[in-house]
């Protein structure tokens, strides 16, 4: 099924035309056919803008149908599991799309992600083919052995220069493998209700990470949902991709979005105040989707007067709270709207966000997107839904929904009940349906956006000589707005400074989980089930 027509009637195009519904409906297509339909409908208008160069729609998905060609060449198969080990460049882009085309599985790895973090996500997703950072290709030798990876695919920023990693058998050049390849289009059969598009790791709401089975309609209808709740226009948006594509909040709102709404994506590949302006103002940025550190990092630079940031329509702040004096000020500094939204790893990511005018609320995160229920239920079972104004359990239910966590069964069931997802995160409703966040239901910390689990940091602190007993729990922070802290009780006869655990900890985890702060306890309250008490270490840590 083609989605997009020359006269672009009856396509997915089309369906950006209208406004909002609550029974919006989506196709039942592969997540590629975004890409596909854009190039279709608008060949020569450019998809992304990187470092000063420029790909059209049309060049990009030629791209994909090469890097798709060419794993196949190399033996990737349906449902098989391909890793992306990239920042933000256009090889991420190019080869997340090949991959869908070539029938697999994408699965993303932070590039901040140290040895054993990158060890775990290949074990666990059993991933054979990985494309890499020449920069990182360090780290995918060094857990070679204990993975199951054939095929090592390595890039640099530039892909016009040679990748700076040894030759030998099963790795490979990222652009000499796309230019040997075929252009000509993929087809792969795909039921995009079954099959999964992205297999995304999170540890959900606490413990090691987990991969969320995101299939291919949940990962579209989010995409479709999302763009047509900001109002976007039809090949007149241009989005700044300042967010990490590797994580699913920039994957679907800086990637898949502006894809279906043939908008072009100025991609940076990391973000850094200054460029950010500079981007901003260059290219006329339209909507930008962040973390409110990002919009304090730009309100707080010094050569914030010297930028003209009036051509921002709309920017989405996402992942934790958004500041009320930040929003108000960003808002008049560029006279576009600055409004809050809510999602999660399991969801694709969005299922909630403020609509784009006056009805929008300070502190709230919104209402849900077009075809998203949502409720407050209780503690206890989580089946029980409570009143308007009542503090429950929020979950919700749509088409974005995952269909599970990757092997994990119990897991599963124990957020999935019916078609409905327990978030973890407490909430209530006011009387005009407005959501609001009140709370954690579990020990997940949010630092700068990014998700950081206790019991991770918690497994490394035990494995340091000293350490009898630990735990980790969030500290809020003025400009991280959480950061881990670790009360520690050393063995019997034991010596360590605070500085010694932190370092031992942190060199073995990517920089943004680091421990900032130790303090050390005679003894840790135990719970009747041999648990730590977290709740009274969090009411003293201040």
């Amino acid at each position: 099924m083609r989605l997009a027509l020359p006269d672009k009637n009856n396509s997915l195009h089309s369906m950006h035309q209208g406004d909002a519904s609550e029974n919006m409906e989506h196709p039942l297509v592969p997540l590629q056919e975004i890409l596909e339909a854009s190039s279709e409908s608008y060949p020569s208008k450019v998809a992304i803008d990187y470092a000063e160069k420029e790909i059209t729609y049309v060049k990009l998905n030629q791209l994909s149908n090469q890097f798709a060609k060419a794993l196949i060449n190399l033996g990737v198969q349906n449902g098989d599991r391909v890793a992306v080990f990239l920042p933000n460049i256009p090889q991420f882009i190019i080869a997340y799309f090949g991959i869908l085309k070539a029938g697999a599985v994408v699965t993303t790895i932070s590039p901040l992600h140290r040895d054993r973090e990158v060890q775990y996500q290949l074990f666990d997703s059993g991933a054979e083919t990985i494309v890499a950072l020449d920069s990182l290709f360090p780290i995918v030798d060094h857990v070679l052995a204990k993975t199951e990876l054939k095929n090592i695919i390595t890039t640099g920023y530039n892909s016009s220069e040679k990748a700076n990693v040894p030759s030998r058998p099963g790795i490979w050049s990222f652009t000499e493998l796309t230019e040997e390849a075929s252009a000509d289009p993929v087809k792969t059969p795909t039921n995009p209700e079954e099959d999964l598009a992205a297999l995304q790791y999170t540890g959900g709401t606490t413990g090691t990470p987990k991969g969320a089975m995101l299939t291919h309609h949940n990962l579209f209808s989010n995409a479709l949902a999302f763009a047509s709740w900001i109002k976007g226009k039809l090949a007149q948006e241009t989005f700044l991709t300042a967010l990490p594509l590797f994580h699913i909040y920039g994957m679907t709102t800086s990637m898949t979005v502006p894809l279906s709404l043939a908008a072009k994506m100025v991609l940076l590949p990391r973000f850094e105040p200054t460029k950010a302006l500079d981007a901003i103002q260059r290219h006329k940025v339209t909507v930008f989707a962040g973390v409110p550190t990002m919009y304090q990092a730009l309100l707080a630079s010094s050569e914030l007067a010297s930028y003209d940031l009036t051509s921002i329509r709309v920017c989405i702040s996402g992942a934790s709270p958004l500041p009320p004096n930040v929003q108000k000020r960003f808002t008049q500094v560029t006279g576009g709207l600055l409004i809050e939204g809510y999602g999660l790893t399991e969801a694709s990511p969005v299922t909630h966000c403020n609509p784009l005018d006056k009805t929008m609320r300070v502190g709230s995160i919104g209402l849900p997107l077009p075809g998203t229920e949502a409720r407050i239920v209780d503690l206890e079972t989580g089946e029980k839904t409570l009143p308007q104004g009542e503090t429950g359990e929020l979950a919700v239910k749509g088409p974005q929904v995952m269909k599970g966590y990757w092997r994990r069964s119990e897991e599963t069931a124990l957020v999935l009940r019916d078609g409905w997802l327990l978030t973890g995160d407490m909430a209530h409703i006011d009387r005009d349906g407005y959501f609001y966040i009140t709370d954690r239901k579990k020990d997940l910390i949010k630092t700068k956006g990014y998700s950081v689990y206790p019991r991770e940091l918690e497994d490394v602190l035990y494995e340091h000589p000293a350490v009898k007993l630990c735990a980790v729990v969030s500290k809020p922070d003025e400009r991280a707005s959480e950061i881990p802290k670790a009360f520690v009780v050393l063995k019997e006869g034991a010596a360590a400074s605070a500085e010694e655990l932190m370092s031992f900890v942190n060199g073995k985890i990517a920089p943004y989980k680091a421990i900032r702060e130790v303090e050390f306890r005679q003894d840790l309250q135990i719970s009747s089930a041999g648990k730590v008490l977290r709740r009274l270490l969090t009411e003293s840590k201040d």
